[in-house]
Order: structure tokens, then C-alpha cells, then sequence
């Protein structure tokens, strides 16, 4: 039998195209990479330019050259090292932890939209509760307005408002003045002056709250909004540093609490906790008049949020 020239040409294989493939898509996805790095440095640099001094509470100065902000201002304001940001804005291949991102947005003073942003732009999740949660349903929503004039409130263990219905954004001030990042309980107590006047035995009601917290957090002790929490109110409050170092811990429980309302006056309430889903704390916390007077100034306070949301 004899063979044709067509016979004898070898074949060609094909082994080398699944590793060509692989390495062409790890080459895009760095590419992907390098370009979201890229737009983080100038998303970042966009943003600090356009904040003064004295948005920030730093003297203006007779010798700035460029606007904004200097790097390093920013780096201390966030509490990382001014090389470390230096090369963020560079876009150097470095990482960058959700708690130093939770920083950076609020000493940039970014929005909703541009916090998300930023947090897209570093591939990371925003650990902080959004203005809207996915866990809260309609039907849930819908109980909270049924609760009015009684403030009510979804909550999880780390004291992040989920949802409230209109009379308890008016207990201890506008909640709804604050930003979607800041609603947490613990922020609020310690840091937000309406709050602080609005709790008639804050430093009682603080450190009873430190010690659910120190409670709560022993089974989230390496997630990192928890630790970001912790790290945010031992920078910013004094107060919380030394009720923390107690190292008290606490249930939850059903207790008595009395408010002086800037719109209504003096308010004595009892606290309830209606449990949702245990393994990740969700629960409903109600407040509910224990006389006459606190039930007509809770009616009151009811028609003032209805008006306002009118408006």
C-alpha cells in the first residue's frame, strides 16, 4: 500500500489552546483590574480636591499651592500612612481593607452613591448597613407604619437601623438628617450630640450598650464590620473606650427608658425586643408608653413626623 503526501503531513494538536485560553483570561482579568485601580486613584484624587480645610475642621493656610486637600491631611485624617495613600492615588498594587475605605469615604465626605462607588471601584462590600436593606421585606415595612404612633425599629445585633417607621426618626431628633452609613445605635449614643441630649441616663444607657455589644461580637469576633465598628468609636469617643475596656458583657433585655423629646417633651417608654431571625440578631424593638401622658406625647410626636413628611 502506498502512501500519499497528504498521508505523511502531520497533525496539528491542540493541547497548548486550554492554557492559552487560561492565560489570556487571567491577562484580562488583570487588565480589569489595573483599570479599576486606575479609576479609584482619580475617583479618589476628584474627590479630595474638591473639599476645603475647613469642611474638615483644618485651618485654610496662607501656602496651598493646589485645591482641596494635601494628601497628607487626608492620610491623617483616615488614620493610614501618607505613603501608603500616596500610592492608593497612584495606583499602586496595594491592598485596601473595608475599614480603611470606611474611612477614606467619610473624610472625603462622600455621598450614598459616591460611598458605593468607591467601594465598587475597590472590589470590596460595603459591610455598613445601605439606606435600603434587601433583608427588610414589604410586609415588614408594613407592620412598622401599623406600630405608629408607637416608635419602632429593625434592628440587628451589631445596633445598625435597618428600617424604622416615622415616629421613631423623630425620637431623638431627624434620623433621617443622618447619613445611611451613621445609622447605628452605637455611633449615635456616643457620638451624635441630638442623640446625647435626647437620653435622659446616657452614661447608664452607654455602658449597658457596650456590654450587649461586647456580648454580640463573640460570635462575629473576625467579620470585619464589627471590627470596623469597634475601631470607629475607639477613635472617636472616649467615652466608649472606657466603657469597653470594662469588659462587661450583657444580654438583651426588656427595660424602662425615658427620652427628653426636643419636639414633645419628657417621654417614659418601655423597650421591647420581638426577635426575627436569631442566628444573625435581626429583631424589632418596640417603645410603648407607660402612662397617659408619655401615649398622648407619642400621638403628638406621631402627627409632627406626618406633617413633616407632607412637606
Amino acid at each position: 500500500m502506498t502512501t500519499s503526501a497528504h498521508d505523511t503531513v502531520p497533525v496539528r494538536t491542540t493541547t497548548a489552546a486550554p492554557a492559552e485560553s487560561a492565560e489570556s483570561a487571567a491577562s484580562a482579568a488583570r487588565s480589569a483590574v489595573g483599570v479599576r485601580r486606575s479609576e479609584l486613584a482619580v475617583f479618589l484624587r476628584s474627590r479630595r480636591e474638591r473639599i476645603t480645610p475647613e469642611q474638615v475642621g483644618l485651618p485654610h493656610g496662607t501656602r496651598r499651592r493646589t485645591p482641596g486637600l494635601r494628601r497628607e491631611e487626608v492620610a491623617q485624617l483616615s488614620a493610614v500612612g501618607v505613603t501608603w495613600y500616596t500610592w492608593l492615588e497612584q495606583a499602586r498594587d496595594i491592598q485596601v481593607s473595608v475599614q480603611v475605605l470606611d474611612a477614606l469615604a467619610r473624610t472625603l465626605l462622600l455621598d450614598a452613591s459616591e460611598r458605593a462607588h468607591l467601594f465598587q471601584l475597590a472590589g470590596a462590600a460595603d459591610p455598613t448597613p445601605a439606606a435600603h436593606c434587601t433583608g427588610v421585606t414589604p410586609a415588614l415595612h408594613q407592620m412598622l407604619r401599623a406600630l405608629e404612633p408607637f416608635p419602632a425599629t429593625i434592628q440587628n445585633s451589631r445596633y445598625d437601623i435597618l428600617a424604622h417607621n416615622r415616629t421613631y426618626a423623630r425620637l431623638m431628633g431627624d434620623l433621617e438628617a443622618v447619613p445611611p452609613e451613621d445609622r447605628n445605635c452605637m455611633i449615635l449614643v456616643y457620638t451624635n450630640p441630638d442623640w446625647r441630649r435626647s437620653i435622659v441616663h446616657l452614661e447608664e444607657t452607654r455602658r449597658l450598650m457596650a456590654a450587649k455589644l461586647r456580648a454580640s461580637m463573640a460570635g462575629h469576633l473576625a467579620e470585619p464590620a464589627w471590627k470596623m465598628l469597634v475601631k470607629r468609636l475607639t477613635a472617636e469617643s472616649p467615652e466608649f473606650r472606657a466603657n469597653w475596656e470594662r469588659y462587661e458583657v450583657v444580654d438583651l433585655r426588656t427595660r424602662t427608658k425615658q427620652f427628653l423629646n426636643p419636639y414633645v417633651g419628657f417621654l417614659s417608654l418601655d423597650h421591647t425586643d420581638l426577635w426575627l431571625t436569631r442566628e444573625t440578631g435581626a429583631r424589632l424593638v418596640t417603645y410603648t408608653p407607660t402612662d397617659d401622658e408619655s401615649r398622648r406625647r407619642l400621638e403628638q410626636l406621631h402627627a409632627l413626623a406626618v406633617a413633616a413628611e407632607r412637606d
